[in-house]
C-alpha cells in the first residue's frame, strides 16, 4: 500500500476529503492517504510541497500559481472549488474603522507572505483604487488565532479571511466585518509535486476519481448542512448560505482561465512574469 501525504486548510471546503477518508475509500484502492491540516493556509502549504512534507495540496489558486512561478516544482492537476472565495474584511470589534476606505494606508494582518490573506489585500487595494506601494503595510500573524490576537492588541488594523469561517468571530463580537472581497477566479485547486507525479500519476488519478464522486453529490448528502454546522461551529443558516454559493469542480482549469489569472496577478506585481500553461498545469 502506497503512502501519500495531502494537506489543506481545516475548513468546510475540505469536508469531502474527511468523509472519503473516514469511509476508507482510498485504502480500498491500495492507497494510504494521510491528511494534514494547515490552519496557516497557502503559504505554509507551498513550503510543505517544496520540502516534500506533503505530496498533494488543496490550495488557493493565486498562491500556488505565484509559488510555482517562483520555483515550486509542483503542478496544478485539477480545479477543486470552481466558485470564488468570498473574503471578509475584518477589523477588531471596538476598532474606529467603519468602512473599507478607512483602511487605506493602515496595516493588514496576513498569515504569511505569499498567502491568500496577503495576496487578496492587493486585490482589495486595486478594487478600491489604492496605491499598491504606499497604501499597503503588513503584519505577519500565522493563522486565524494570530489574527484575533493581532487585531485585538492593535498590532494590525484589518484582516482578510474566508467570510463563513470568520462568521462565528463576528457573531461573538471579536471582529466586525466591514466589507467583502471575492476572488475573481476559481478559488481552490489541487496541486501535486512534480517528482511525485512522475512516478505516481495513476494513484493521483485514483484519488481524484474518489474525491470527485463525493464533491459531485456533496450537496445531496443527507443533513450535510447540520454536519458542517456542528463540525465547524457555525450557524446552520450560514452553512446553508455557503452551500448555495459554493460549487466544486471535477475538471482541470482551462488555459484561458489560467492566463486571465496570471494577467491580474502580473498587473498587481504579485508575479514577475506570465508563463505558459504547461508550466503551471499538468493534465493527467
Amino acid at each position: 500500500m502506497i503512502k501519500i501525504n495531502i494537506g489543506g486548510v481545516p475548513e468546510h471546503f475540505n469536508l469531502a476529503w474527511y468523509l472519503t477518508l473516514k469511509n476508507g475509500e482510498y485504502k480500498e484502492k491500495g492507497i494510504h492517504l494521510r491528511w494534514y491540516d494547515y490552519p496557516g493556509g497557502t503559504g505554509v502549504m507551498c513550503e510543505a510541497l517544496r520540502n516534500k512534507d506533503i505530496d498533494i495540496a488543496v490550495i488557493l489558486t493565486e498562491g500556488i500559481i505565484k509559488d510555482i512561478i517562483e520555483g515550486n516544482n509542483s503542478k496544478i492537476v485539477q480545479t477543486f472549488v470552481q466558485s470564488p472565495l468570498v473574503w471578509g474584511i475584518h477589523v477588531a470589534h471596538d476598532s474606529h474603522y467603519k468602512t473599507i476606505s478607512d483602511l487605506k494606508g493602515t496595516k493588514a494582518a496576513i498569515s504569511r507572505y505569499g498567502s491568500g490573506s496577503h495576496l487578496m489585500t492587493y486585490i482589495n487595494a486595486k478594487n478600491n483604487h489604492w496605491n499598491l506601494e504606499n497604501d499597503l503595510d503588513f503584519e505577519t500573524i500565522t493563522d486565524l488565532n494570530g489574527a484575533v490576537e493581532g487585531l485585538t492588541n492593535g498590532k494590525a488594523d484589518y484582516f482578510l479571511w474566508e467570510k463563513f469561517m470568520t462568521k462565528p468571530l463576528v457573531d461573538n463580537g471579536t471582529f466586525r466585518c466591514i466589507g467583502y472581497c471575492p476572488t475573481p477566479w476559481p478559488c481552490f485547486v489541487i496541486a501535486v509535486r512534480e517528482e511525485f507525479l512522475r512516478t505516481n500519476s495513476e494513484d493521483v488519478k485514483t484519488i481524484l476519481n474518489i474525491i470527485n464522486k463525493t464533491t459531485l453529490e456533496f450537496k445531496l448528502i443527507p443533513d450535510i448542512d447540520k454536519t458542517i454546522a456542528n463540525r465547524y461551529g457555525q450557524k446552520i443558516e450560514d452553512v446553508q448560505d455557503w452551500l448555495l454559493i459554493t460549487e466544486w469542480s471535477q475538471h482541470i482549469m482551462d488555459e484561458q482561465t489560467v492566463l486571465n489569472i496570471q494577467k491580474q496577478l502580473f498587473d498587481l506585481k504579485i508575479i514577475p512574469e506570465i508563463v505558459n500553461y504547461n508550466s503551471l498545469v499538468q493534465i493527467i
